[in-house]
């Protein structure tokens, strides 16, 4: 029976939409608790109950009270009432429903603490350690992800992880296990994709009393992150064939491109080189190196060429000071910004940010060193210096830089120093060794 033998107005018709829209609010229970995809199928059925009751269900989704809302709106709907969710929300739960979005709190006061798996929560622990000592010291939201929140909560993202995020604008995390070849998908590329942090911002900068080949240099790696062949897109054709789409858009280009050539000017930077393969991939990578080159001719000051990437990892090992800022799409950003930590002393001591319009996520880029989880000699560095990133972010560059001084200066003193720089200490005696020089 459809409604279209019914004219509008006969009862008979009202019923089975009902019916239907209750067929299918029953057995949603399995629904995503995001707003947008709730909202847009309410709307499409043009039920004005529902759509309000879709402001129930999410704003309720982690209430105890859920199922019994549900059911109670499910059962007036049936019953014909015009305007049921909030008679039931208050019959229910005692209060007067209100839609309200998440709270935004202010930026720096509470920050996502994200503590990562393997050696993750000991590099976070070092890190508030100094962070307080220096006097930043917010209310620390610590969540699980990866495969701690997978053992703890069935999930290696719970949903608690995005409210807190929503709310705090501002996350530091550890490093996060991803399984190869299988198992879920990457938390760091989901994390970057829902929130679009679309700007992955890595410094390379030589540090004194680190030892490497190079000194003197200062890079700046800009990658795109939400795009390319990270959106993935990829499915089996048919066995034994695979096919992954990469995915690069004009929107998206003119975003990153605009970002890094605004940062360049803030700098002082001298020359921006988009790395692509657009001789071989002339329309994704075509569109990319076009875009950027259209946005780089309003900034006349900050000289623009360009390299193909496999002669930008060529030239980063043999001569790296011919490079300034580079700016990349997301798979040739992830592959050249390791490659130019290793110019500098590794991934252990370079600090890592994702940057989109309403939060920020500041990262150990290394990552999770099962092999050493546990044994309290995990190189805190890279973490910290991304917590330095992150405090510029919420106006607190003086605290920042109190520490990034008193780093320097252990560092040139050349201890003490953790085994992945050829010293003997532990993850605290660098923590504690940071904090006496603050």
């Amino acid at each position: 029976m459809t409604n279209d033998k019914f004219p509008r107005g006969n009862p008979i018709r009202s019923i089975c939409h009902r019916s239907f829209v209750i067929g299918h609010f029953e057995s949603g229970a399995g629904w995503r608790p995001r707003r947008s995809a709730l909202q847009e199928f309410h709307e499409s059925v043009r039920n004005p109950q529902l759509c309000k009751l879709s402001r129930v269900r999410c704003s309720l989704d982690s209430s105890p009270y859920t199922g019994t809302i549900r059911r109670s709106c499910a059962r007036d709907l049936l019953q014909g009432r015009g305007s049921c969710c909030r008679p039931v929300h208050r019959r229910v739960c005692g209060e007067s429903l209100k839609t309200k979005k998440p709270e935004v709190r202010p930026l720096g006061k509470v920050v996502t603490l994200i503590p990562g798996d393997g050696v993750g929560p000991e590099i976070t622990d070092a890190v508030v350690r100094v962070l307080e000592a220096a006097g930043f010291r917010p209310k620390w939201e610590r969540i699980l992800a990866g495969d701690a929140a997978l053992k703890e909560h069935g999930t290696p993202l719970p949903e608690e992880l995005l409210d807190s995020i929503t709310r705090t604008r501002v996350a530091l995390k550890g490093p996060l296990k991803t399984p190869i070849g299988t198992g879920y998908k990457s938390v760091n590329v989901t994390l970057r994709q829902h929130f679009n942090l679309y700007a992955n911002f890595r410094p390379i900068v030589s540090l004194e009393g680190i030892a490497s080949k190079w000194s003197g240099l200062n890079l700046l790696v800009v990658r795109e992150n939400t795009e390319g062949l990270y959106s993935g897109l990829e499915h089996e054709v048919v066995p034994g064939v695979v096919e992954s789409l990469k995915i690069i858009t004009r929107k998206a280009t003119e975003r990153i491109a605009r970002f890094t050539f605004r940062h360049a000017r803030r700098a002082r930077r001298k020359k921006v080189t988009v790395i692509h393969k657009a001789n071989i991939m002339k329309l994704s990578d075509g569109l990319f190196l076009r875009v950027c080159q259209e946005v780089a001719q309003e900034y006349p000051e900050i000289k623009c060429d360009e390299c193909i990437v496999d002669n930008a990892c060529m030239q980063l090992i043999i001569r790296p000071e011919h490079f300034d800022v580079l700016l990349l799409e997301n798979l040739y950003g992830d592959i050249i910004s390791d490659l130019a930590a290793g110019l500098v002393g590794g991934l252990g001591v370079v600090p890592g940010a994702n940057y989109g319009d309403k939060c920020g996520i500041f990262e150990a880029v290394h990552g999770t060193a099962p092999d050493i989880a546990g044994k309290g000699i995990a190189n805190p560095i890279a973490l910290l210096r991304s917590a330095i990133l992150m405090l510029k972010l919420v106006g607190l560059s003086k605290i920042g830089a109190n520490i990034d001084r008193a780093l320097r200066e252990m560092l040139r003193e050349g201890k003490p120093t953790t085994p992945d720089m050829g010293g003997k200490a532990t993850t605290e005696q660098v923590a504690r060794a940071i904090i006496e020089k603050l």
